[in-house]
């Protein structure tokens, strides 16, 4: 099972976008645990996660993560901007399932 974490400013804009990723994770018949929380929650949940997505308007952070988090050998990736505007669940998910 694939632990995807999205982090976005406050947790709340990438919850809608969660609900989608877990609608489409149903149809594929894929077995994921897919939370939102804010950047600064993301250390209580380092080994939570297996994946790292963050919202396009903190993509400023993705070098950071990455060497914070290096050892630790977690996929992360800026979620697409017209993705997460559109709530492309389906898109998303299977971008994460892919890295």
């Amino acid at each position: 099972m694939k632990r995807i974490t999205l982090i976005c400013g406050n947790g709340y804009s990438s919850s809608m976008l969660v609900i989608e990723m877990n609608k489409a994770a149903d149809m594929l018949g894929v077995e994921v645990e897919i939370r939102a929380i804010a950047e600064s929650r993301f250390q209580e949940f380092q080994y939570k996660t297996d994946v790292v997505l963050i919202g396009p308007q903190l993509g400023y952070i993705l070098d950071d993560m990455s060497e914070k988090y290096k050892d630790r050998n977690l996929k992360i990736s800026v979620i697409n901007s017209v993705d997460y505007g559109m709530l492309n669940g389906m898109k998303v998910l299977k971008d994460a399932l892919s890295m």
